[in-house]
């Protein structure tokens, strides 16, 4: 069934709060929240007693409300063994408390003229680089939540913040965090910022930000939804022929492991399922248990035409390094399987992973991509930059020491409104990329979902970016520019539309190669948003 979004009488945020309240209900000590805690912020288990008809739950019922950074004190391994073949994936007892007492093993000394530029973040200007580096420190840091972000946002928004980009006026902090806490209560996704992103940020200006601008919703900026959005925009609830499986081409399918991220997008496609709920929508349950995982493997192997697997999400940063390996290899395993992808922002987001020695989870994909070489196979990151901001030396040196591996890393980026949507920005975002020896796989146009019409863009603007910078860098460093069709049609590209009435903002598309219940006939239509 597919989810609702729901409308709630909420009280709007008059005054600032001191602490934000939990939303009504209470369940039992030890039941789903803290479950869900584990599954999110660890990486979700393979937890076959897990009840599937729970509801998908955040972290944030049971971490303390005061902003504090946590210093990590131990050196306890972040490494889960090597699976034998066919081995069932132990099961860690790992959990948050762990994390926020533990410390990364030793890390190689950081060159001292690197910047140390989360230290420009007023709660992280003590922190080491090795904590920094250390992804349990990420993970025990991370920001989600109302009541977290509002302890958050008190202690690094400016007294005064620009709304105009010339700071001729301005907002109060006060008006700035209230703007953003009605934003959160609007929102259909949870909050959810890892330290990496969050330092990031120009905070003498957080309303102009272009990372602000895709994680953190304000209220004032958010438009009324154009009547043709969806919750689930691309029907794959429809194409799911199993549940987290969602099969729309001949011969590539996408399985959904995980429901959960490292960050949280405020345009994401999946908003459906993807995070916990909010106050407007109640998500669909994706939880990685071991019965929907082999219900999907089984329908795969079922499949002989079906040659390439994304793994996705949620994202595949969560899960932990024994079930990427049990996927993996099952998907090496299998005859008809020539091609995998797994889809992670994790590289934009919280690179410091890629280079934590203490933690198993890129040691896991190496040797996943190792073993798809040796039985002729391919495998793929695909992450997920937006804007160059996001590009620093702990992110390039992820990416080379992936490229050193042997890893294929290309990226997905999205088009948005104020992030993206001008030549110079996203020509320096994919000179950068290809620098890094990420390639630039997609640019997307902006997905028709709900909450989000301030940060799309007319179907023009995606056409004349990929005017312009056709024949500026190599051919094989040209992203392609798409529309992932609303209705299930796939993608195609931006340029091949059949007919794009300016005037109205309607314009058509079909796909002849996706088939079933008649959609290689079925014209398919993107809106631009209203009024832009």
């Amino acid at each position: 069934m597919l989810p609702m979004l729901r409308a709630r009488s909420r009280p709007s945020f008059s005054g600032l709060p001191t602490a934000v309240p939990k939303r009504a209900g209470s369940r039992a000590a030890g039941s789903v929240p803290r479950l869900q805690a584990q599954v999110s912020d660890v990486g979700p288990r393979l937890a076959e007693a897990m009840d599937e008809n729970n509801t998908n739950n955040d972290i944030e019922r049971i971490l303390p409300l005061k902003f504090e950074s946590i210093t990590m004190r131990s050196q306890k391994p972040f490494c889960a063994p090597a699976l034998e073949q066919g081995s069932q994936p132990r099961q860690p007892n790992l959990t948050v408390g762990d994390l926020a007492a533990t410390s990364p093993q030793a890390s190689p000394s950081i060159p001292r003229d690197r910047d140390e530029f989360w230290r420009k973040v007023p709660v992280w200007e003590n922190v080491s680089a090795a904590d920094f580096l250390s992804y349990r420190w990420s993970v025990a840091n991370t920001v989600q939540g109302a009541a977290k972000l509002l302890k958050f946002l008190q202690a690094v928004v400016p007294e005064h913040v620009p709304l105009d980009k010339a700071g001729t006026r301005t907002q109060t902090r006060e008006e700035f965090i209230k703007d953003v806490l009605d934003g959160v209560t609007a929102a259909t996704m949870a909050i959810r910022m890892t330290p990496y992103i969050l330092s990031r940020v120009n905070w003498a200006d957080p309303r102009h930000d272009p990372i602000i601008r895709q994680f953190l919703p304000m209220k004032s900026l958010m438009l009324p939804d154009h009547p043709k959005l969806a919750l689930d925009s691309l029907h794959e609830t429809a194409d799911s022929p199993v549940k987290g499986l969602v099969h729309r081409y001949p011969d590539k399918a996408l399985f959904l492991p995980t429901s959960v991220c490292p960050t949280y997008c405020m345009f994401c496609t999946r908003s459906y399922a993807v995070g916990a709920d909010t106050d407007s929508v109640t998500k669909a349950s994706l939880k990685p248990t071991r019965k929907r995982w082999e219900e999907a493997f089984a329908y795969i192997e079922s499949q002989p035409q079906l040659q390439d697997i994304v793994v996705s999400g949620g994202d595949a940063y969560y899960l932990q390094p024994e079930q990427l390996t049990l996927i993996g290899e099952r998907l090496i395993a299998m005859p008809n399987i020539k091609r995998f992808r797994f889809a992670s922002k994790g590289l934009a987001v919280a690179p410091t992973r890629v280079l934590d020695e203490s933690d198993c989870w890129v040691q896991a994909l190496v040797s996943i991509s190792d073993k798809a070489k040796q039985a002729g196979k391919a495998m793929a990151w695909h992450t997920h930059f937006n804007h160059p901001s996001e590009i620093s030396w702990v992110s390039a040196d992820a990416s080379q020491k992936l490229f050193e591996a042997g890893v294929m890393v290309r990226n997905q980026t999205v088009l948005l409104r104020g992030v993206n949507d001008d030549y110079e920005t996203m020509a320096e975002l994919v000179r950068k990329l290809a620098d890094n020896n990420i390639f630039p796989y997609y640019v997307y146009q902006c997905d028709m979902v709900h909450k989000i019409e301030h940060l799309r863009t007319p179907l023009q603007t995606i056409l004349d970016l990929e005017a312009g910078m056709r024949g500026s860098i190599a051919g094989f460093m040209m992203p392609s520019f798409v529309v992932d069709l609303p209705g299930g049609g796939g993608k195609r590209l931006a340029c091949s539309f059949r007919s794009y009435d300016r005037a109205s903002g309607i314009s058509t598309y079909m796909a002849p190669a996706v088939v079933g219940r008649d959609k290689e006939n079925k014209v398919y239509e993107y809106y631009d948003p209203i009024g832009l």
